[in-house]
């Protein structure tokens, strides 16, 4: 017998025709996580099987890879004969320290010559003859053991790790996050790449009104989403000029809603130049004055590009335990101010009206300010390994 990582798809196995696209490009986005640590896969339609000599490095990377289901390290036969099965198993199991067990079996081979009941009654009689003191319970046991039956193979094991579920990252094609070194703009990043995204991000800096501390903050936590897919190219926009137009020349209680609306032009033009298909931002509905629905409407009437809010319906308690998770909470909080905090004004209209909004910014020459941004975008490609930013396109 050799150890080998099972790998089972879950959503993965509902797309039918398009199965072989999904299950190849989760093989891909796997194989180039572990570039650097010596492998072997090969899969089918129902299971993926990874040989290693670096189990738990492997499980690691596993664990953080969209569109696995679950994670299991077995011991693999090469044969499926059922009294050679037994004898293995019940060497497999004089390491186990258990009292009570409970034998699950699944079927590959539809052909083979006993049922999964069967396997399960016979395999479970040998444990309690082997081991007099063990019993059976099928609600809560000590110990799983669990048995697959595949074409001229079969599989044992005991412990199963929860993956983190969704579609392989690439799968859905490209959006372009908006992101800034706040908390709920990664998490939903960690959504968009859940669903299959890839994710290029977009900050917008304001210097000197916004630190490079500020600016590091955001490619930090584009470090962190990276260890989902891999990289993670930040297109960092100059906003200075914009901002201070804005502030100099608009009604201050319309800044945000000005602000947000040339912000939502300026990424929907650069999307179409990424090939990126949405935009998506981790604005939740009354969180603050431009997630009003009144103020969504009217800024996002600027753009044709559709716009995806995952954490839309989502309370604050929520996105923060889900950051957290992630490991992007602990930077967001660190106090260095984005250009979306820094000019707020004490009252800013929660129910802008687009006509007013329209007239405010023929205050300003904002079209030629967006020009002159996008001309001058700096481009970072976040790599996982990454400690330092100086990947610079």
């Amino acid at each position: 017998m050799k150890k080998i990582i099972i790998i089972k798809y879950g959503e993965l196995t509902t797309k039918k025709d398009n199965i072989s696209f999904f299950i190849n490009t989760l093989k891909d986005n796997i194989k180039n996580a572990l570039i650097n640590i010596n492998h072997e896969i090969i899969f089918d339609k129902g299971r993926m099987f990874i040989s290693t000599e670096n189990y738990e490095e492997v499980v690691e990377v596993l664990t953080n890879t969209f569109g696995i289901h679950e994670i299991n390290i077995a011991y693999e036969l090469d044969n499926n004969n059922i009294e050679l099965i037994s004898n293995n198993l019940l060497e497999l199991l004089k390491s186990k320290e258990f009292n009570t067990f409970k034998v699950n079996t699944k079927r590959s081979d539809k052909n083979y010559p006993l049922n999964s009941m069967d396997i399960n009654k016979k395999l479970g009689s040998l444990i309690l003859n082997k081991f007099k003191n063990k019993k059976v319970d099928v609600h809560n046991p000590d110990l799983n053991i669990n048995v697959e039956i595949r074409f001229n193979k079969s599989y044992f094991y005991f412990e199963k790790v929860k993956g983190i579920g969704g579609y392989p990252v690439g799968t859905l094609g490209k959006g372009l996050l908006m992101l800034s070194g706040g908390i709920d703009s990664p998490v939903a990043g960690y959504y968009a790449l859940k669903r299959g995204i890839r994710i290029e991000a977009i900050y917008f800096e304001s210097p000197p009104h916004t630190s490079l501390n500020a600016k590091n903050k955001v490619l930090s936590l584009a470090r962190e989403l990276s260890k989902y897919g891999g990289y993670v190219k930040v297109h960092i926009v100059n906003f200075t000029k914009i901002q201070e137009a804005i502030y100099k020349n608009c009604p201050h209680e319309y800044m945000i809603t000005i602000m947000r609306r040339i912000m939502y032009r300026i990424s929907e033009r650069l999307s179409y130049k990424i090939n990126a298909k949405v935009l998506i931002n981790g604005e939740s509905v009354g969180q603050v004055a431009s997630q009003t629905l009144t103020s969504m409407r009217v800024i996002n009437e600027v753009v044709k590009i559709p716009v995806l809010r995952p954490l839309a319906c989502f309370d604050k308690i929520e996105i923060i335990n889900v950051a957290k998770n992630i490991n992007t909470y602990d930077i967001s909080i660190l106090p260095y101010e984005d250009c979306c905090t820094i000019f707020v004004p004490d009252h800013p209209v929660i129910n802008p009206i687009s006509s007013l909004a329209e007239e405010y910014e023929k205050l300003i020459p904002y079209e030629e300010l967006i020009n002159e941004a996008l001309k001058n975008i700096e481009v970072i490609k976040i790599l996982k390994e990454n400690k330092k930013f100086d990947n610079i396109l």
